[in-house]
């Protein structure tokens, strides 16, 4: 009988296969664990013992039967295809021609130890074919036992699973690859699944994330850009992160990335998983240089509007300086009419309706002399930007007058509907006030300190100085035509304020002064974002 009918028929041996099927299901293809438990399952009926041989020898899968020195028994002919042998060549060899010094040590030391206690081993490991060529090895050894529970023989099977190893290793690599150019990119990346969370984040989102405070930046990058079907690329957002540091910009897109599904399900019928991908390119470096060149022109826009609105204020404060007269005059007139007329009182008319007829004539003049306010269309307002540009207007003065700014601003606000130079006017004047009241001989401290917040539909402007504030009884006549703290010194003769709640009161806001927590003046502007809308008054 050959030695390999010897082996098969032995029952102990027939035991030990079918324990090492129990123990290690995963380690053989589905077709084989089949066949080998068909024919394990006829050994204890009708089926030949030729039958469980054949079931070996035509297995795709190397497997080898050694005696208890681990000698060549048996080897099926998928053991000798992948190691290169001849049967001849292995039987009663040492299963050790196929070793190799690149596997470790202490892998053959715990072989060794797990075999002796009787238990099957399963592991991967370098071995070397005849031609000395190395191959990777998925190995499982199970030992044989006989009635009295002795180890007799060592059965063993393994795979060349090179192919299998290298393709991971690839695959490892490739990824390992792509994450460290994707977290190395200047660009801001972020994966979005399906229901909109972040599961793919790089070095530069994290960094971006700092920056804005600790605020998830695809809550604030993207939320004007619902998270859905659509694409869209070159999508510009400004981020304003205060304390001295210059807004950034970056330019935002979204493109949509199908990932194929690599489950069982899908083997035969192809389905995919759907993400966003959102890309974020800092172009500061870019929008700053036409920052610069935009503020020389706001520097001059503003020179001009400042030119024809102080025109508009001189007139207006000339009207109104006159209207008084000319109602004491009208008042005196009425007066002598309702007396009579005489002689005397009738010269006195004539004289009065002179006067009226010369003051009219006066103010009439003063009013067609007046230039008409441009008609501001209205658009989507970034305050931040406002506020930046309010500051950069007056580096100059912050710079003379030795003021010390701190900018508070939330990175990202939303949208105010509005005309863009009424609230940067707006916003400048209340800016050199605070300069003006700051720049008083002897005051030591000079800070001024700006925060804009959004809440819910409203956005507010703080302004904080450290300059000698306004009276209670004051804070509501300094609205008030021609009314200043500073009697005649106001650089506007008393109309700034007035106009900065005009344009508030236009934008459908609110403006109120109190006391600073230094003790200066705080200017609070509340403004809607309806703000005016199609055009006209809100």
């Amino acid at each position: 009988m050959e030695i390999s009918e010897i082996a098969i028929t032995n029952e102990n041996w027939v035991e030990a296969v079918r324990r090492f099927l129990e123990q290690s299901p995963d380690s053989l293809p589905a077709d084989m664990q089949s066949m080998l438990t068909e024919a394990i399952d006829g050994s204890h009926t009708s089926l030949p013992p030729r039958v469980f041989y054949e079931a070996v020898r035509q297995s795709a899968v190397a497997i080898s039967i050694t005696d208890i020195n681990a000698n060549i028994l048996y080897a099926n002919p998928a053991f000798t295809q992948i190691t290169g042998y001849k049967a001849d060549e292995l039987i009663g060899k040492n299963e050790s021609i196929l070793s190799d010094k690149r596997t470790p040590k202490h892998i053959y030391k715990n072989l060794w130890s797990t075999l002796l206690g009787k238990q099957p081993w399963s592991d991967t490991l370098v071995n070397r074919r005849k031609d000395g060529e190395r191959y990777v090895a998925s190995l499982t050894i199970a030992p044989v036992l006989n009635h009295h529970d002795e180890i007799t023989h060592y059965l063993g099977m393994h795979r060349d699973v090179t192919k299998e190893h290298r393709l991971a290793r690839e695959v490892k690599n490739n990824h390992e690859l792509i994450e460290s150019v994707v977290d190395t990119a200047p660009v801001v990346i972020a994966l979005l699944d399906e229901a909109g969370q972040v599961v793919r984040k790089n070095k530069a989102y994290h960094e971006l994330r700092k920056l804005m405070a600790g605020a998830e930046p695809i809550d604030k990058l993207f939320s004007n850009n619902s998270i859905d079907d659509e694409e869209y690329k070159d999508y510009e957002i400004r981020i304003d992160s205060g304390g001295g540091r210059a807004p950034r910009w970056f330019s935002c897109s979204c493109t949509r990335v199908d990932e194929v599904d690599t489950s069982a399900d899908s083997f035969f019928e192809s389905s995919k998983q759907s993400y966003r991908l959102l890309i974020a390119t800092d172009v500061s470096d870019t929008k700053r240089g036409q920052e610069a060149v935009r503020t020389n022109a706001l520097r001059a826009l503003m020179a001009e509007e400042e030119l024809v609105q102080s025109t508009r204020e001189t007139l207006a404060g000339a009207i109104y300086q006159l209207q008084g007269p000319m109602n004491l005059v009208a008042a005196a007139s009425n007066m002598i009419d309702r007396r009579g007329s005489t002689t005397n009182m009738e010269s006195i008319r004539r004289v009065l309706r002179e006067a009226m007829d010369a003051g009219a004539e006066a103010m009439n003049k003063l009013s067609i002399c007046m230039p008409e306010a441009e008609i501001e269309t209205v658009v989507p307002v970034n305050i931040n930007e406002l506020v930046h540009d309010a500051l950069a207007m007056n580096t100059e003065m912050f710079l003379t007058n030795g003021v010390v700014v701190e900018w508070k601003p939330t990175a990202i606000l939303p949208n105010v509907m509005g005309r863009e130079h009424r609230l940067r006017g707006m916003l400048n004047h209340l800016i050199e006030n605070a300069i003006d009241a700051m720049s008083e001989r002897g005051r030591k401290i000079r800070e001024l300190a700006i925060t804009t917040t959004a809440d819910e539909d409203v956005i507010a402007i703080v302004i904080d100085d450290t300059g000698a504030g306004v009276a209670e009884k004051d804070r509501l006549q300094v609205f008030q035509p021609f009314y200043s703290t500073k009697g005649m010194k106001g650089k506007r003769a008393g109309m700034g304020l007035t106009m900065v709640q005009d344009v508030v009161s236009e934008h459908s806001g609110n403006i109120s002064i109190a006391t600073a927590p230094s003790g200066g003046c705080r200017v609070e502007v509340m403004l809607p974002l309806a703000g005016i809308q199609d055009g006209g008054e809100s």
